[in-house]
């Protein structure tokens, strides 16, 4: 007797990853972190380099998170809890109980940003000039463009976590976004 093709059928809680933001107690995103990937879940901490003058005269190079009090991890649903469980976490960022996934394309974006550029924490924006860079390794991206110290920046906002980072860039790299894009 033949027995009759079987057909596959997804499971519904064994989700593909996604990438979510994890809102941390203040200073505990290198520790969450580490803990975290310890459990083989995957994390981005991105992070920007400043120099520290001490009180003694001495010059010190660290690097702190770009986004205070945030981190990003690449979960299934069923990893949600254990996030969720780990000391220092205060949340998955997200729309009331429900959290928002980021995509891997931002994610993507903002590992090569800070791979390639000189990065700093920037205040998220709601007004000012969009435009896009439109030649280099960041082609496509859009932004807000702000000068500081007479060195021209980007601005790229995340609206899932409400915050932005400023990326120093030639203003020949990027072109207006016309009125109807922004």
């Amino acid at each position: 007797m033949a027995m009759p093709a079987s057909i596959p059928v997804g499971n519904p809680a064994v989700a593909e990853p996604e990438w979510f933001a994890v809102y941390t107690n203040s200073r505990h995103e290198n520790a969450v972190s580490q803990k975290l990937r310890r459990l083989e879940i995957e994390t981005f901490l991105p992070v920007y380099r400043a120099v520290r003058n001490w009180r003694n005269g001495c010059r010190k190079t660290l690097e702190f998170p770009l986004f205070s009090n945030y981190l990003f991890v690449r979960i299934g649903r069923g990893e949600r809890g254990r996030v969720l469980q780990m000391p220092g976490v205060v949340a998955l960022v997200g729309s009331g109980a429900q959290p928002v996934p980021i995509s891997d394309s931002e994610i993507e974006t903002l590992r090569e940003a800070t791979r390639e550029r000189q990065c700093e924490p920037h205040p998220y924006l709601t007004v000012g000039q969009r435009v896009r860079i439109h030649q280099g390794p960041m082609r496509g991206l859009v932004g807000i463009l702000v000068r500081k110290k007479s060195a021209q920046q980007i601005v790229l906002n995340l609206d899932a976590i409400m915050q932005g980072v400023a990326i120093h860039i030639d203003t020949s790299e990027v072109e207006p976004l016309p009125a109807s894009l922004s």
